[in-house]
């Protein structure tokens, strides 16, 4: 058991500070978060060149340390020495809360096996900040970081998320989402989806639909800057084949800009069926629906 003071308590140890950063808009910048910066001793930064532009535009001249997932290994040792002769040190990484989708976080366990007091200068989060104004429920809800990249491992990943009900919170790559998406159908089936990206930035955006419209969505729209993903969680009954008008499903993708033989493809992947039986069945009603007319 450990009880921390983080500012009554005395000790001949210095502080480790995991201090937040804007996401985009510099103006998210909090007065903590500065003075903090300027107060301690070093500042462990994930990127140096990065996070020398953010110091120089707030006027702070403390000195970095270079710190990241390719490092954190040689580089913890040394940091906890710097800590235990009583120095304080400021982590940050690139943008949002250090610890999240970087080695934070063996720094804390580090510090904190040391006795050393670890204290959070909260401010902008990617996952929440998306959360908030995507229109999904925002809790429960489970962040999960970046996904894994290969179409297979992505995969095994949704299937054992699948039952879950909480919203879930997903960063991507731009040049990745369309895939994952179609990852995530297959498995998920066409659940709420929102796509934001650029975040707090001029060309912030929210892409909000069903995980089919994002998908169509993007076969005509090219992604640009850091994206995230937020999926609705399962419901409490998933939809009985039985009642689901598949010609419909496919219709209503056609009419949103979808071709036709790609919305086929889409529903039968939703659904678990093979194209060749929708595509048939899907013509069968078209034609019927052609005789009928006449």
């Amino acid at each position: 058991m450990q009880v921390q003071k983080s500012f009554k308590g005395e000790t001949a140890y210095g502080k480790l500070y995991l201090v937040a950063t804007p996401i985009g808009n510099l103006d998210d910048m909090s007065l903590r978060m500065v003075n903090t910066l300027k107060e301690v001793d070093r500042i462990a930064a994930e990127d140096t060149r990065n996070t020398g532009l953010l110091l120089k535009h707030f006027g702070i001249e403390t000195k970095q340390i270079s710190f990241h997932e390719h490092n954190a290994k040689e580089k913890i040792p040394v940091l906890l020495d710097m800590l235990q002769s009583g120095n304080d040190i400021a982590q940050v990484s690139d943008a949002g809360l250090p610890s999240i989708s970087d080695p934070g976080h063996d720094l804390v366990q580090a510090a904190l096996d040391a006795g050393i007091s670890v204290v959070p200068i909260p401010g902008p989060s990617a996952g929440i900040t998306a959360l908030i104004a995507s229109g999904l429920a925002p809790q429960p809800h489970i962040f999960y970081g970046f996904l894994p990249r290969k179409a297979g491992q992505q995969k095994d990943f949704f299937t054992s998320k699948k039952s879950y009900p909480e919203t879930q919170i997903f960063y991507e790559s731009p040049h990745r989402v369309r895939a994952t998406l179609e990852n995530m159908l297959a498995v998920y089936g066409n659940r709420p989806v929102v796509l934001v990206r650029e975040l707090t930035k001029i060309y912030e955006e929210y892409t909000r639909g069903t995980i089919t419209e994002l998908v169509a969505y993007l076969e005509e729209n090219t992604l640009k800057g850091e994206c995230l993903l937020i999926v609705e969680g399962a419901s409490e009954q998933e939809p009985d084949l039985e009642e689901v008008d598949l010609i419909q499903e496919i219709d209503l993708l056609v009419q949103s800009g979808m071709k036709k033989n790609q919305a086929i493809k889409q529903v039968a992947k939703q659904f678990g069926l093979q194209k060749s039986e929708l595509y048939a069945r899907y013509h069968q009603e078209e034609e019927k629906g052609e005789s009928d007319g006449n």
